[in-house]
């Protein structure tokens, strides 16, 4: 089985294959994770792309959620969910649920035996581990609190929330390139990306060669952020928020179907990769399986275009 291709069925009880043998590829540009750093009194405090990744995607998504109900007629019988003010009380909430259900997603959904043996890094956010899943559901519930609140309709307000994604999706995958992270499989495509780090160049190559990788970083930012995002400004534009729900299942049966395509030649996370399972697969039955990112994908595009059946019968 190559990595290059896109099967998706294992032989269990063989041992790995040699991964595709790479001479040639596309140098990883000279980036630094890091946009600067100073030190003050024995301490070093540095500005990280990621960091600036996510303010900039909530601050951004915040101009668009505020830009989006200043425009009454998009919205059914000209009424916006919430006013300009609202959307930034909102915001506090948005933020934490962002924190607390991307770390605790990524404890429950990928590591949770070692976090059970380790509870105390459970909250240790600045090692890293985030899930984009766990994120999604505690924003979610963080905009169910703040309506059920404030008497704000859901739908609505969920429609507005999944407007203002697609862009800080777009800065957080271009930041996961800049870190050299969450790369691909093995390819020998010509777009093919030498990433830097004995992780990355492990492929099984004879020693002296090295390994380019799928930029499945760029992928994602691609299309989970600009073609998802202009799509839903699309909709938004033809009178899509009129139909409550509709827009927030177009985001989560987009996002799904293309984190579904990209997880065929994205990496999976280290401890799912075993002997006689170098795809990684979380769930298999006689060699055919998924990935976790796409087990998590599954109820996401089934309650999306359950969204969208709902909100094209109620708009008939």
């Amino acid at each position: 089985m190559g990595y290059g291709g896109l099967s998706l069925k294992v032989d269990f009880a063989a041992q790995p294959r040699t991964t595709t043998r790479m001479q040639t590829g596309i140098p990883f540009p000279n980036l630094s994770p890091e946009l600067f750093s100073i030190s003050l009194f024995g301490f070093e405090f540095a500005l990280r792309w990621y960091a600036l990744a996510y303010i900039a995607g909530i601050l951004i998504g915040w101009r668009i959620a505020v830009a989006s109900v200043r425009r009454e007629a998009l919205w059914p019988a000209d009424t916006p969910p919430m006013t300009p003010r609202q959307v930034e009380d909102l915001l506090t909430a948005v933020i934490l649920g962002v924190i607390l259900g991307g770390r605790l997603g990524y404890v429950l959904f990928y590591q949770p035996a070692y976090f059970l043996a380790n509870p105390a890094e459970i909250l240790a956010i600045w090692t890293g581990g985030m899930s984009f899943h766990g994120g999604m559901i505690g924003v979610a519930v963080a905009v169910l609190w703040f309506c059920g609140r404030g008497g704000h309709p859901r739908l609505s307000t969920l429609d507005m929330m999944a407007l203002a994604t697609p862009v800080g999706l777009l800065l957080g995958r271009l930041a996961n390139f800049v870190n050299a992270e969450l790369w691909g499989r093995p390819t020998d495509l010509p777009w093919g990306v030498i990433f830097p780090g004995p992780a990355a160049q492990d492929c099984g190559q004879p020693a002296g060669e090295v390994c380019a990788r799928h930029p499945s970083q760029l992928y994602e930012a691609g299309l989970e952020g600009l073609v998802l995002g202009l799509l839903l400004l699309w909709l938004a534009s033809r009178g899509a928020l009129k139909r409550p729900g509709l827009l927030t299942g177009a985001f989560l049966a987009g996002y799904g179907a293309a984190r579904f395509a990209v997880e065929f030649v994205r990496q999976p996370d280290a401890q799912f990769v075993e002997p006689g399972n170098p795809l990684g697969l979380a769930w298999h039955v006689n060699g055919w399986g998924l990935t976790m990112g796409q087990l998590l994908t599954l109820p996401m595009i089934a309650l999306g275009l359950w969204l969208i059946a709902r909100a094209r019968r109620a708009g008939a």
